[in-house]
């Protein structure tokens, strides 16, 4: 069984040799950089800039805002809706999305969706 000083010892030891991986490829993977810099002809400002160059994105068409009625107004994401049915124990469902739980097992015991209807 080892103990905490034996691990600790491992723990320096593989720490020592990863940083001397580390700086033996640093130069390596550095040059594999620069190697493909210049292939794409990417500088340091394309880099600094995080834009992609010129020739890339050619014959993209850019992005434009949709497009609204004169006069109208873009309807809000997340605006509270009415409900329209009301349950027995105070649920209420706005009649949107999945039928809600309450209401699929009244349906379900052959009760019909008109009586929880909310009246105007």
């Amino acid at each position: 069984m080892s103990t905490l000083i034996d691990i600790q010892s491992q723990i320096q030891k593989l720490q020592k040799q990863a940083a001397d991986i580390k700086s033996r490829e640093f130069d390596k993977t550095v040059e594999e950089i620069r190697a493909k810099m210049e292939a794409f002809g990417i500088t340091a400002k394309d880099l600094q800039t995080g834009k992609r160059g010129a020739r890339a994105g050619k014959g993209k068409k850019p992005a434009t805002a949709r497009k609204t009625v004169k006069g109208a107004s873009p309807k809000k994401a997340g605006s509270p809706v009415a409900a329209k049915y009301h349950g027995p124990n105070g649920e209420s469902w706005t009649g949107r999305g999945l039928t809600p739980r309450w209401l699929k097992s009244l349906l379900e015991q052959g009760r019909a969706k008109e009586e929880f209807a909310v009246k105007a």
